[in-house]
């Protein structure tokens, strides 16, 4: 009897013994580390490690979320997501629809016959059904544009956060902190059709899933962003144009600075990712720095990154090319300066290394360690030979040299990294 009860004692020992898993630990007051990317800079990137108890939160819905975020305050704050939240709910928590949101008599089919281009012609669209548009948009936006201020960390709880159908918008604000979380599918049930857009118009949506403007030092770390539950590709056709129902992944314009973006999953997407809003924001010069390392950009179409003015190191990420909708991976556009390094790509046969690379009034690409499907290559050579009758030659010097990084692994070894290790609930 006694040597059973030993038995037990042991036992019960074993497993208070037994140590926390990975997913256990405490990650909502972590902060950058030194030297981790742009973010680090100067005072660093701390979110809302410095919050006291009253302000810690775990919600589990988006009422919950809404009221923990405060309007967008600058109070330091921690906000704990648990389980999935769906920003299209009402104050009930139950589910919202495009119909639900529908104003002033808008109707697709209406919109649609109202602004054909064959009747309607190239004018901006005005009038009753795009002034409905407008007002059910608004509605829309009211439950699910997340305004995200200053000193705030956000983090996923476990290895299955998910927050869907939400645009979170860092907007003139700094020292914020997004992790582990998976964000998906900000849908628009309005888009606008644009008919002057790209001399064929196109549909425009509304929401990036993660839109940092006018934002400083900002950490995005293993976080997931896709399109999943309504992918673009399947949706129909309308004025010959595929009806966009996605805007950005994670856009970062207007003057937004020192940002790290690092060991997260971008995928299923065409427009991954936006740094810089246009070619005549000259307000944006000696901004836009952003460091992007040990990310998996997977299916994305294009703009991972595209790049206006700002000095951007992209290093030790993996790109992995499918479908025969892929257009490019390294935007270089207006005064960009993109120093990129020890990057692997993997992409079907009909994609060569020359897609890898647009440039629009783009001058420089630094350019090294780049693998494509295991073998090197030298991405600024290849561009320039195979685009020297349609675009000016991109030079090598772009004119800094990133010195807030820590170790860069070869091409190879941060593949299998990534493979491994990006996106929500892989934090070591």
């Amino acid at each position: 009897m006694r040597l059973r009860h030993l038995a037990v004692a042991a036992g019960l020992l074993g497993l208070l013994c037994v140590p926390a898993h990975a997913e256990d630990r405490d990650i909502s007051r972590d902060t950058l580390p030194a030297n981790d990317g742009w973010a680090s800079e100067g005072a660093g990137t701390t979110g809302g490690a410095a919050a006291d108890e009253e302000h810690v939160f775990t919600v589990t819905d988006r009422a919950g979320l809404v009221r923990a975020l405060d309007g967008g305050s600058d109070t330091p704050k921690i906000i704990r997501i648990a389980g999935t939240i769906d920003a299209n709910t009402d104050d009930d928590g139950d589910r919202l629809d495009c119909s639900d949101y529908a104003t002033g008599g808008y109707g697709l089919k209406k919109y649609l016959a109202a602004y054909d281009p064959r009747t309607w012609g190239s004018a901006k669209p005005s009038g009753p059904q795009e002034e409905a548009r407008q007002a059910s948009a608004a509605r829309q936006a009211e439950r699910i544009v997340l305004p995200v201020g200053s000193n705030t960390t956000i983090v996923g709880l476990g290895d299955s956060a998910v927050l869907k159908g939400a645009s979170l918008q860092v907007r003139n604000a700094g020292n914020v902190i997004i992790r582990n979380l998976d964000v998906r599918d900000a849908y628009d049930c309005f888009p606008v059709w644009q008919p002057n857009t790209g001399g064929l118009g196109d549909w425009k949506a509304a929401y990036d899933t993660i839109w940092l403007t006018g934002a400083t030092h900002v950490w995005v770390d293993h976080v997931t962003a896709s399109d999943r539950g309504h992918p673009d590709a399947k949706e129909p056709t309308y004025f010959a144009r595929n009806y966009l129902r996605h805007d950005g992944l994670l856009d970062i314009t207007n003057g937004s600075d020192l940002v790290t973006v690092s060991w997260s999953r971008f995928a299923d997407h065409d427009k991954a990712m936006l740094i810089g809003n246009g070619d005549t924001a000259t307000g944006d010069r000696g901004k836009l720095r952003v460091t992007l390392h040990h990310n998996a950009f997977e299916s994305v179409v294009q703009r991972a990154p595209r790049v206006r003015f700002g000095q951007v190191h992209v290093y030790n990420n993996r790109y992995e090319v499918t479908g025969d909708d892929y257009r490019y991976s390294l935007g270089v556009s207006t005064e960009s300066r993109i120093f990129a390094e020890n990057n692997a790509f993997h992409a079907p046969g009909h994609v060569e290394v020359a897609d890898l690379v647009k440039s629009w009034n783009g001058s420089a690409l630094h350019q090294s360690g780049s693998l494509f499907n295991g073998y090197p290559v030298d991405l600024l050579a290849i561009h320039n030979a195979y685009n020297s009758g349609s675009e000016r030659d991109l030079t090598a010097d772009v004119g800094w040299t990133p010195a807030l990084h820590g170790p860069i692994d070869s091409a190879a070894a941060a593949d299998r990294a990534v493979a491994r290790g990006a996106g929500a609930g892989r934090i070591p």
